[in-house]
């Protein structure tokens, strides 16, 4: 899928995820519910940092673009390292390593030590990367038109608003692991790059999302729905049917976790 259908989804499942805890009794309070939403938007895009066009990859310049190209020959070398007889070599990473469940709970995991051993610092770097994130995936055509400099601003201060009202006493910097503040901010980054994975599965190539298990003689199977449901990434399925159904459906998520909540 399009960076705009990933952010959506993610978006979408962070709401979703809201009205569980709620029904679980862990309920979000509301800056958990809409900067998790956020969160999850941003790193639904970040599985594609192995493909230099990629939104994430233009998202912070020349850093970000350095950066995918390390990814992409990384992901690249554990595709060849580790593939099947029968699979063929590759010369390019794209929708390997990064789109893997593996990638995304090691990704959920290093945010979350992160925060726990740095602090606010830490947590105000994650949440400028995926503010920043977000604004590129559920917001593209103003932040394709605007400059760089401007969506970094509004990054920067939305990241620095959300950390303190999210350090309110009760505003959810403890949420879920009481004892460790924001331990749950990897939470949101795991969902979001395994929605990603699961976007990219309804898609033509498939997406090997249960990497290194063997499937069918492969380690890089491209798990997905059968083949006549599948799409091209941007086709029309994607912007008018999946896209709009993504709204309704995290509106409904983001409803039943705040009635749920009362």
């Amino acid at each position: 899928m399009m960076g705009p259908a990933h952010s959506l989804s993610g978006a979408m499942a962070w709401l979703l995820a809201g009205a569980g805890a709620a029904w679980a009794d862990h309920p979000m309070p509301w800056p958990v519910l809409l900067s998790g939403a956020l969160i999850c938007a941003g790193a639904a895009l970040a599985p594609d940092l192995d493909h230099k066009s990629a939104t994430i990859s233009r998202a912070f310049g020349p850093l970000s673009k350095a950066l995918a190209g390390i990814v992409d020959k990384i992901a690249e070398f554990v595709y060849n390292t580790t593939r099947a007889k029968g699979e063929r070599k590759r010369s390019s990473g794209h929708r390997t390593l990064t789109h893997t469940w593996i990638w995304a709970l090691l990704c959920g995991a290093a945010f979350s030590a992160a925060a726990g051993l740095w602090g606010r610092w830490a947590v105000l770097f994650t949440l400028f990367v995926h503010m920043v994130l977000a604004v590129e995936g559920l917001f593209w055509r103003a932040a394709r038109v605007s400059s760089d400099v401007l969506v970094w601003l509004l990054g920067a201060t939305s990241a620095w608003l959300i950390a303190d009202v999210l350090d309110e006493p009760g505003n959810g910097s403890t949420w879920l692991f009481h004892q460790e503040p924001y331990l749950w901010l990897g939470l949101p980054i795991a969902l979001g790059a395994i929605v990603h994975t699961l976007g990219d599965a309804l898609t033509i190539s498939g997406c090997p999302v249960l990497w290194p298990l063997p499937i069918a003689g492969k380690r890089w199977y491209p798990v997905g729905t059968p083949q006549f449901m599948r799409f091209r990434a941007g086709a029309w399925v994607e912007n008018k049917v999946l896209m709009p159904a993504f709204m309704v459906i995290g509106a409904a998520g983001g409803i039943g976790a705040t009635l749920l909540t009362f």
